[in-house]
């Protein structure tokens, strides 16, 4: 009679014991199994020591034994610069912030090595940009802005190394002068930008005299390059008249040699083309006279004259 009881009791003990297996495997499990996103870090320590990193995908750890220390991601980040004031070697009083671009480059170091790598990167670029400005003036700091940048980015970049960070780049946001210095530059700017633009008007008005000039001396050189060349054209026209005329006579004079009447042909030639453009002209105060006409003219004031200097001798003679 007794029996029964004992052997009801012992299965229920076997089935919550089954139970609590059970549900045990399944906390194991779901403590065990880490799923990480792909840029997501995991650091996991065993019983308070480093174990592992755990990189994006599935992974299996020992609940309890193992636990995980820190969640890091492997994507860029930002580290804000806060707005400060610094000094710079000529004494001004400045406002400047930034921005440092980072990412974690061994997830052990930026967990053991720092308690916050991201503040103390902050503070790290307040220093090292206090002491970087202190040693520049006012004009190098608005003008070799990326010269700055790329100083800071070594000097954090060398320290952060230690920190398992990688730093990126270093960006400048703002730089903030006085207010009356600011005047003071803008007057320098306008005073600069209005020397700039009377140095332009003046090398553009000198170019322009010079270009004046140099068209003048083309124009005066093509001038003289013309009228030598009609000096030339024009002498070798004349040298070209000469030595035609010159065959000409060559050319009479054999004619001349060879045929005794070629002269009186020409002379009659001549006196033809006379006689026609005479002729043409409608003169009428000119009489043509007959070639023997002439002659006998001439022959008879010859006569003429021979006698009245013969009388004028006898006179003289009687007297």
């Amino acid at each position: 009679m007794n029996v029964k009881p004992k052997q009801g009791n012992k299965m229920e003990e076997s089935i919550v014991f089954a139970v609590a297996i059970i549900v045990f495997s399944l906390i194991v499990v779901i403590k065990g199994v880490k799923i990480v996103p792909q840029s997501d870090l995991y650091v996991i320590e065993r019983l308070g020591k480093f174990n592992k990193i755990l990189h994006g995908g599935f992974h299996l750890i020992i609940p309890v034994i193992d636990s995980v220390r820190s969640i890091l991601t492997s994507r860029e980040q930002l580290v804000d610069i806060a707005k400060q004031s610094v000094i710079t070697k000529d004494n001004v009083n400045i406002s400047i912030d930034g921005i440092v671009f980072c990412k974690v480059d061994d997830a052990m170091q930026a967990t053991y090595n720092v308690v916050d790598f991201k503040n103390a990167i902050a503070n790290l670029a307040m220093t090292t940009l206090r002491a970087e400005i202190g040693g520049m003036d006012l004009d190098d700091t608005l003008s070799n802005r990326e010269t700055l940048n790329a100083k800071l980015q070594s000097e954090l970049g060398s320290a952060a190394t230690n920190w398992g960070i990688k730093v990126t780049r270093v960006e400048i946001s703002d730089i903030s002068v006085p207010q009356e210095i600011e005047r003071a530059m803008n007057m320098q700017m306008e005073a600069e930008r209005e020397k700039r633009a009377i140095e332009t008007k003046a090398r553009a008005d000198k170019e322009a005299v010079i270009r004046k000039a140099e068209a003048f001396k083309q124009e005066e050189v093509l001038k003289a390059e013309a009228i030598e060349r009609m000096a030339d054209a024009k002498r070798y026209e004349q040298e070209q008249i000469a030595a035609g005329q010159q065959e000409a006579m060559r050319l009479i004079n054999i004619s001349m040699m060879e045929n005794e009447k070629a002269a009186e042909f020409l002379l009659a030639k001549d006196r033809i083309a006379a006689f026609r453009a005479l002729a043409e002209s409608g003169s009428t105060d000119k009489m043509i006279l007959p070639y023997d006409v002439t002659q006998m003219i001439g022959s008879t004031s010859v006569l003429g004259d021979a006698f009245f200097k013969g009388v004028s001798n006898g006179n003289s003679n009687n007297a």
